[in-house]
């Protein structure tokens, strides 16, 4: 008897091949994380390994040509995604909200979703060997009531510079934490 996939979970998996623009990017992050003491403080009080500009910085793209750049780049991704993921909106995406992180080694963010948002992703600008996967859970995991155990709940991405990852805002991902030395370099961002 055959077996056919059903509810597929979509990842949207692409390149940017700039080495200048992420140059300038790893530099706006680096700056950003020197400068900006409302984020380096929310990072400290939220025991975060770095910095994230998340809860303190809502105007990058206006403050950094090269973050302006990239954002150009995610729009014409976001609608790639929408259109290959069959969802129908009435309009094209919209960026709603974008942040810089600095995760330093053995750093890790714990599994959370993006409410109130349609896509959700990150860009890889720096990702020294070693440093922690993004894990993405299966959604259905949590209606497993009394199912077997399974060697594919979680999928696991490994981060690489210049990698552009977007998926549907209600997908549980994480950080794992990495045996790298050096700094992660990512910018994480939702579309409405």
């Amino acid at each position: 008897m055959p077996i056919r996939d059903l509810f597929a979970t979509r990842l949207y998996d692409a390149e940017i091949d700039e080495p200048a623009l992420l140059d300038e990017l790893a530099h706006a992050i680096r700056s950003l994380a020197t400068d900006d003491l409302a984020g380096r403080a929310w990072s400290r009080e939220h025991r975060y390994s770095g910095y994230t500009s998340y809860a303190s910085l809502n105007d990058l793209p206006t403050r950094d040509p090269s973050i302006a750049a990239l954002v150009r780049h995610l729009n014409r991704h976001a609608t790639s995604f929408v259109r290959e993921s069959g969802l129908d909106l009435a309009r094209k995406p919209r960026l709603d909200s974008l942040w810089v992180n600095l995760l330093t080694a053995g750093g890790q963010h714990s599994g959370h979703i993006h409410p109130n948002s349609l896509i959700s992703g990150t860009f890889y600008v720096e990702a020294p060997a070693g440093s922690g996967a993004i894990r993405f859970e299966d959604p259905r995991l949590p209606l497993m009531m009394a199912a077997g155990p399974r060697d594919d709940a979680f999928v696991s991405v490994a981060p690489r510079p210049g990698l552009l990852l977007l998926w549907e805002s209600w997908l549980r991902h994480e950080v794992l934490p990495g045996s790298g030395r050096g700094e992660r370099l990512s910018i994480s961002f939702n579309f409405a």
